[in-house]
């Protein structure tokens, strides 16, 4: 098969450019204790342990250029270190063209600066397979690396894995420059009747009209699978049921649906890692985490078009069947310039997610900075969260984001439908209902964001126990408080547009102490719904909350302490 040569060189040299600043940054980074300060009790990750042998895949024929396929090559080397007991695969600088690689125990796969594997965007090189993806069990095509009941993985060096996922995702016009569209168009696939989102295939178009987001469940087999193998793109880097992974160094980027999807690993390592991806790319999210054990993920960035860190733990059924929770997780000194969410929890977490510390992170541009989501029929618990030192700036929505009513949309899009909707009618408890509780969020600056906090439980079960504490904001609207019970909210200074900073709709056990905001409005702080109760302002700087409140008509007589 055969790639221009000349476009991949160029993709190669600026990429070389980047991993060499990756590489000095890396350098620098790591002069801190990792599990300094961490809130719960969790063993040191295990690192892998890889043989001290070594190949080339030049040694068993790769080709460099970009338009020959060395799959066979890296099997063959693959094979030749396993044989030994394992060992290390060396890439070397060059332009290396390849189907899938499938991953053995006691490996490591070492992409020297200046190499560039690009995944073969040969869709027929990838059948589908049994596997999991949106928390789902299904069928979907191989990923482009993939393993399953491994132990003692590694991807090392500062070279670059690319997984050619302009073949095959959807894209949206309005999310693309004219001279972008126009290649799209002419690249050949198809348009939706009103020309505003392209296709790779007609075949790809009419499958996702059944689809629950990006999955088909109503497929059963794999020969209905099969006439719909273009819609079933797969993640970049899948690795199953195993332990000890460790990613340090390289670059991963362009991938078909997700990026990096560790799925039940147990003591996973990523470091010094960029993660990117088109801003338009749909789905194209950056690392999830989803029901693994003993994570660590520090001294990365992330650049992609949808969540960014991602912990999850399966959806709905299917996840709670599984019921492997994700926990022990710490994540640190990471950079996320775009992505939905800079740290996303959910919305597929029907297994649990627990014991989770997030500090030293900036996220620039995100769509959201703090990400919580989730919706009736997942079931599962999301508890002992430890967040502190967040920065962020230019966030256009909601810069800190609790909900769960998540519909499969990234705020920004369920803002311009009209925005969430306050539900006040309570549905049954049952195991699909979710639930999210004691959570601390300390040490947060924001400067700029479309809102500041969105806290919104569910009637039948209230977000739970949630501590924001020394705050600073600059953002147009506030907080939304709906539906939570014992949220503390203390030493705040909030630089707010709108008059109205605090909306409080069916809050119990609520307290603001000493919060700074700078609106004069009597309609300062709202309080609304026959739930709202036991809510306690005490001032600072001199506020007087009572000339700054309107207490709605249908709160209890003397439930709001001033």
């Amino acid at each position: 098969m055969k790639t221009n040569p000349i476009n991949l060189f160029r993709i190669a040299l600026a990429i070389v450019i980047t991993s060499f600043s990756q590489n000095c940054i890396a350098q620098n980074s790591k002069s801190y204790d990792t599990y300094a300060n961490i809130e719960f009790k969790m063993a040191k990750v295990k690192e892998p342990v890889i043989p001290k042998n070594s190949v080339n895949i030049k040694d068993f024929g790769a080709v460099n250029g970009g338009y020959v396929l060395n799959t066979k090559a890296f099997a063959d080397a693959i094979d030749a270190v396993s044989k030994k007991g394992g060992g290390k695969v060396i890439i070397p600088q060059g332009i290396w063209l390849t189907g899938p690689i499938i991953l053995k125990s006691n490996l490591e796969l070492h992409a020297e600066t200046g190499a560039l594997i690009k995944f073969s965007p040969d869709k027929s090189l990838y059948p589908i397979i049994e596997t999991s993806f949106e928390g789902l069990n299904t069928w979907r095509c191989i990923s482009p690396i993939y393993g399953k009941n491994l132990e003692n993985i590694a991807f090392t060096g500062n070279g670059v894995w690319d997984g050619s996922g302009e073949v095959w995702r959807q894209v949206k016009k309005n999310k693309l420059t004219e001279s972008q569209w126009k290649k799209f168009v002419s690249s050949g696939g198809v348009l939706n009747k009103d020309k505003t989102s392209w296709y790779p295939s007609e075949v790809f178009m009419n499958a996702s009209k059944g689809a629950d987001q990006n999955v088909r469940p109503d497929l059963k087999t794999k020969e209905e699978f099969e006439k719909i193998h273009d819609f079933l793109r797969p993640v970049l880097v899948s690795i199953q049921n195993s332990k000890r992974v460790l990613f340090d160094g390289p670059v991963f980027q362009n991938s078909p649906a997700w990026n990096i999807h560790p799925l039940m690993v147990e003591d996973l390592i990523v470091r010094n890692v960029t993660v990117r991806n088109p801003w338009y790319s749909q789905n194209g999210d950056g690392l999830d985490v989803e029901s693994c054990k003993n994570v660590i993920i520090e001294n990365s960035s992330f650049d992609v078009g949808d969540d960014a860190i991602c912990i999850k733990s399966g959806k709905d059924k299917d996840g709670r069947d599984r019921g492997v929770a994700c926990e022990n997780i710490i994540v640190k000194n990471n950079i996320v310039y775009h992505g939905h969410g800079g740290v996303t929890v959910g919305s597929e977490m029907s297994g649990g997610v627990k014991n989770l510390h997030v500090s030293n992170c900036t996220f620039m541009g995100t769509d959201v900075g703090l990400r919580f989501k989730s919706n009736r029929g997942r079931g599962g618990v999301v508890e002992n969260i430890y967040i502190s030192d967040i920065f962020m700036t230019d966030i256009p929505s909601q810069a800190i984001s609790f909900n769960l009513y998540y519909g499969g949309k990234s705020i920004a899009e369920t803002l311009e439908e009209g925005g969430d909707k306050i539900v006040n009618k309570a549905m049954p408890v049952t195991v699909e209902t979710p639930q999210f509780k004691n959570i601390s969020i300390k040490n947060v600056t924001i400067k700029g964001a479309q809102q500041a906090v969105f806290l919104q439980g569910l009637p039948e079960m209230n977000l739970e126990n949630i501590e924001i504490s020394n705050l600073i904001v600059t953002a147009e609207k506030g907080f939304s408080i709906i539906d939570a019970k014992g949220i503390k909210i203390s030493n705040a200074k909030l630089d707010i547009a709108e008059s109205n900073v605090f909306e409080i709709y069916n809050a119990k056990d609520l307290s603001l102490k000493n919060v700074e905001f700078n609106s004069i409005s009597t309609k300062a702080i709202s309080i609304n719904g026959e739930a709202s109760q036991n809510i306690e302002f005490v001032s600072s700087n001199g506020l007087d909350f009572s000339k700054r409140t309107t207490v709605g008509e249908t709160v209890p007589k003397g439930a709001v302490k001033f």
